[in-house]
């Protein structure tokens, strides 16, 4: 659809948005949405926080609200296009303007006052649906994770009467905070109790969202399915089992425009499998690695427990005693961190590590490996085994979330039939990630069935042609089911 005058109106709440601020997939998924969903008839307004790093990235940015009194703090909302995106910006310099990242301190810690800041994101999303700003109102409400839960109390307080939407990516974090904050939050007692956000005595943001959305999606449907139970819904699955009939799950896709081996600019560009070995020879060499005889595997990562990394150090010997050498890009715990340092130390030649985030950098890393691993404990869709595919890096990855839905495992029914795209093996086993690593070992070795493995990754839709229409529906769904009175 070419008339964006014709276009019906959303407005996103976020706290990352790509290429804006970025610590996770949540900011891809955020930034290629407004693109995605264009050409369905649906244009996306991202309200984000005004971070530094955001608040430098603006040009010319129009003023279109004041708030004096935003939850305490004085804010305004301003107006502004960057890299193609419809952004309003929350300026709230008490809020916002920080060293750190949107979460953490300088140090590595939560802020102490992450609740009030993400409340106000969500309050001034609330006022925005309410009054709309600069002319412009939106038809639906589209929330994104905990930091924008809170957003369907405030518009329910203010009387604002868009459907609203709830999209999961990451259940672990609920956003909680003390009973106690309940009035500088200016929550309304009536909503604490278990059918709304109170969990255990305490406010949960998520909880908020997912009681008071009108609809709920998450990145997979596989994840969606996980949700339900006790192991991954981290005590929330009985309100996801509540809302069943609410809830979605819809698969992520990736910026097909950003990550396309045949343009990139950071690499040698490249269509077939062949045509990776200069990549892999440059990534070899940019590491320190030897030259080998194995797969050249790659982890690109944020480094917890989560992304399963312990249990890849546990594996680790299956890969390199199989010839396979690898090469970590990453950060997090510290812990881990030191861990793998000390397993690059070890194993010099064979292992390297990279300790931090370069986005140009991971663009390399696909490009250049054989694999990439993602040993995920659970994924609500992950973003990783996608560009894998897309840069034909075999990817090697857990049975669970969006990864068991977006790779096809080379046993031998997908191999004899030649659709196979990666290797998936169980989650959260030592043995069973050190079986899928020989396994990756062996393949690599048969050079032809690799190379098919390669081709069929490289093919694998992996952009936003089928979900794009899934949340375009979804959105016309709710819309209609708003009464006219409204």
């Amino acid at each position: 659809m070419s008339n964006t005058a014709a276009l019906r109106t959303v407005l996103a709440v976020a706290s990352e948005c790509a290429p804006l601020i970025k610590t996770g997939g949540l900011a891809d998924v955020v930034g290629a949405l407004p693109g995605a969903l264009a050409s369905q008839g649906w244009a996306i307004r991202t309200l984000l926080p005004g971070y530094r790093r955001v608040m430098a990235a603006l040009s010319k940015p129009r003023v279109v609200r004041d708030l004096p009194s935003l939850l305490g703090s004085k804010a305004r909302v301003l107006a502004a296009t960057v890299h193609g995106l419809e952004m309003l910006v929350l300026d709230a310099p008490d809020l916002f303007d920080r060293d750190g990242t949107p979460y953490l301190d300088a140090n590595g810690n939560d802020w102490p006052d992450n609740d009030l800041r993400f409340a106000a994101l969500s309050q001034a999303a609330a006022l925005i649906a309410k009054d709309g700003i600069g002319g412009w109102t939106p038809e639906i409400v589209h929330l994104h994770d905990w930091q924008a839960g809170l957003t369907p109390v405030y518009m329910s307080e203010l009387g604002a009467t868009q459907p609203t939407l709830l999209t999961i990516h990451n259940i672990a974090f609920h956003g909680l905070t003390g009973y106690n904050r309940m009035r500088a939050l200016a929550l309304p007692p009536s909503g604490f109790h278990p059918d709304g956000f109170e969990y255990y005595g305490h406010i949960s943001a998520l909880k908020a969202g997912l009681t008071g959305a009108w609809a709920i999606t998450t990145v997979s449907p596989t994840y969606a399915q996980e949700l339900t139970t006790e192991e991954f819904g981290l005590g929330l699955e009985g309100v996801i089992r509540a809302r069943a009939a609410q809830m979605t799950g819809i698969l992520n896709g990736i910026d097909t425009d950003q990550w396309t081996p045949t343009t990139d600019p950071a690499i040698v560009p490249f269509s077939t499998p062949r045509g990776k070995v200069a990549n892999t020879v440059a990534l070899r060499a940019e590491f320190g690695l030897a030259p080998s005889d194995g797969p050249l595997a790659a982890v690109v990562s944020r480094l917890s427990d989560q992304k399963g990394l312990d249990l890849l150090l546990g594996a680790l010997p299956s890969l390199l005693d199989g010839g396979g050498q690898l090469v970590l890009l990453g950060s997090g715990d510290r812990r881990m961190e030191n861990d793998w340092l000390n397993a690059a130390a070890a194993h010099p030649g064979q292992v390297a590590v990279r300790i931090g985030y370069d986005e140009t950098l991971s663009h390399r890393i696909y490009a250049g490996a054989d694999a990439i691993l993602v040993p995920s404990r659970f994924e609500p869709c992950g973003l990783t085994q996608m560009y894998g595919l897309r840069y034909g890096a075999v990817p090697v990855v857990a049975r669970t979330g969006g990864l068991a839905d977006t790779v096809i495992n080379a046993n031998a029914a997908a191999l004899a039939v030649g659709c196979a795209t990666g290797i998936v093996h169980a989650p959260k086993s030592i043995p069973a990630l050190a079986h899928a690593l020989t396994h990756l070992c062996r393949l690599w070795q048969d050079r032809p069935t690799f190379q098919r493995l390669q081709r069929n990754a490289m093919k694998h839709p992996v952009g936003w042609e089928a979900s794009a229409p899934l949340y375009a529906a979804l959105y016309g769904r709710l819309a209609a089911a708003l009464p006219e009175s409204s």
